[in-house]
């Protein structure tokens, strides 16, 4: 059995019998029933993915992963190729968004070479490469369907490695030039949405240059023909190896009962793809930002799930899912600190 199929085997739904439970508590709490909205929410969630009225979120880690992408040579980007690495290397140092603001929630950042397209000096970036960037998917597809799976294979592999550490909330982030044409193409096949209606400026695009990407990725869902109701061929025919790495992530997440925060329109796009497949893959996700990013909303509708902060944001990296951390955390300890009516000496009819 392939470690994906094994994985995708060991998904249950979350537990619903504990969600009503943590509900019952929540409802109880010492404040007008729902007055701390999403909070309550997320603890709720939280309650039916680990089978716990008292759900904990103890060790955190952003799983990046890496990828290049040579639709750029269609002049979909404004960046070189070699900022991939770049910024991948600052990630390990600690010099970029998502570590700054990771080390604001005392979450690890772990960066994984999914599909650069270069040599990897630094030991400290996990190699998992499937290959050197995904192809140009206006000439072919992007990879073969045993690359998605390989990348795939690669972000379950990583997000268990840091599970059996201890790490009890993931989350998303990715670094890759370009990505946002493979992210729209992918929430275009799978929502049957127009190019154009989920195409936007990327990493500061000009605007007169939008329609042509728009136009690149129409060109290559026509040469290449995905199937919307089939992740993994989506995946490998206008995807990216850092999409499915990240995808990888969420399965890895749900087969564990380990919550996954989704950051903005590329994670969402991520997101897609894994529910696609594996549709109980939801159950486990929380998605953190309303990205600025033309189409994240759509991809957010798309997904089914609700953000909780819209910070004006479109960095990508696993900023926005950071952020949430604190939110995730928050509501643990709104349950676990606060008391209930009865317990204040109240009597409740």
């Amino acid at each position: 059995m392939s470690r994906l199929l094994e994985t995708l085997n060991n998904i249950e739904p979350k537990d619903v019998s504990y969600e009503k439970k943590c509900r019952e508590r929540v409802d109880l709490l010492i404040k007008p029933k729902g007055s701390l909205g999403k909070l309550e929410d997320i603890v709720i969630k939280l309650a039916g993915i680990q089978k716990n009225i008292h759900p904990k979120v103890e060790k955190k880690a952003v799983i990046v992963c890496a990828g290049d992408h040579k639709i750029i040579e269609e002049g979909v980007a404004t960046s070189e190729k070699e900022i991939t690495l770049i910024q991948s290397v600052n990630m390990t140092r600690g010099l970029t968004g998502v570590c700054a603001l990771a080390k604001h929630v005392g979450a690890e950042v772990v960066v994984v070479d999914v599909g650069i397209d270069n040599e990897v000096p630094d030991c400290s970036i996990i190699n998992r490469k499937v290959k050197y960037g995904a192809d140009n998917f206006s000439k072919g597809p992007a990879m073969s369907r045993e690359e998605a799976i390989q990348a795939l294979e690669a972000g379950i592999d990583v997000a268990e490695m840091l599970i059996k550490k201890g790490v009890t909330l993931l989350a998303t982030g990715e670094m890759g030039i370009g990505n946002t044409t493979p992210s729209s193409a992918i929430v275009s096949v799978i929502g049957g949405f127009d190019p154009s209606v989920v195409t936007g400026v990327g990493a500061n695009l000009p605007q007169e240059k939008v329609k042509h990407k728009a136009d690149v990725i129409r060109k290559g869902i026509e040469l290449n023909q995905p199937n919307p109701k089939d992740g993994i061929d989506v995946l490998s025919k206008v995807g990216g190896l850092e999409i499915a790495g990240m995808a990888g992530v969420m399965i890895a997440g749900a087969a564990n009962r380990v919550p996954v925060v989704v950051d903005g329109f590329i994670c969402t796009a991520a997101a897609i793809i894994a529910t696609t497949i594996e549709p109980k893959v939801k159950d486990y996700l929380f998605a953190s930002h309303s990205s600025l990013e033309l189409g994240a909303s759509k991809a957010t509708e798309l997904l089914g799930l609700s953000t909780s902060l819209d910070m004006n944001m479109r960095l990508g990296e696993g900023t926005g899912a950071v952020l949430m951390f604190n939110l995730i955390e928050a509501a643990t300890y709104m349950n676990d600190v606060m008391i209930t009516f009865e317990e204040a000496g109240f009597i409740v009819d």
